[in-house]
């Protein structure tokens, strides 16, 4: 079985600066991951092909960052039966709330966890995917028990 718990998936390598903030974080917690830059809209034939190995790659959680029309996350969630947590992207027309309604939108039956837009969702995202991983994992439940008391 594939030892990569968690996809981190972004629409553009442009979302990589927001997206940062999560590959810091589990980093910081020692979760392996990997990253993918893919499109819906300019790469559809990848991105369906993305979710439907989700499972095979041993992803548990698939964190999708996007901005703008921000579909990802939600075709992503559409295809595959691994949670998908979804960050919405800062944006320059909308400040990010284009992304976010896009994100949290989702039809009945396809659900997607948003987080806050931008950085701090990022950030959100990995502690988030991280505390999904923890219910199967004490180490993990250990460190986000312990990341949690220094935060507050």
């Amino acid at each position: 079985m594939p030892d990569k718990k968690i996809g981190i998936v972004m629409g553009s390598d442009s979302d990589l600066s927001t997206m940062q903030e999560t590959l810091d974080v589990l980093n910081e917690f020692g979760v392996k991951f990997d990253v993918d830059v893919v499109s819906c809209h300019r790469s559809p034939q990848r991105a369906h092909k993305y979710a439907m190995n989700a499972e095979k790659k041993g992803y548990k959680v698939i964190i999708g960052g996007a901005g703008g029309a921000a579909h990802l996350a939600g075709v992503i969630a559409s295809m595959t039966p691994v949670p998908v947590i979804g960050v919405p992207m800062l944006t320059p027309d909308l400040g990010g709330l284009d992304s976010l309604y896009s994100i949290v939108q989702m039809p009945a039956g396809v659900p997607v966890a948003a987080v806050g837009i931008g950085k701090a969702g990022a950030k959100n995202a990995a502690i988030l995917a991280i505390q999904i991983l923890s219910t199967s994992d004490k180490g993990l439940k250990k460190k986000i028990v312990d990341y949690k008391k220094k935060a507050g």
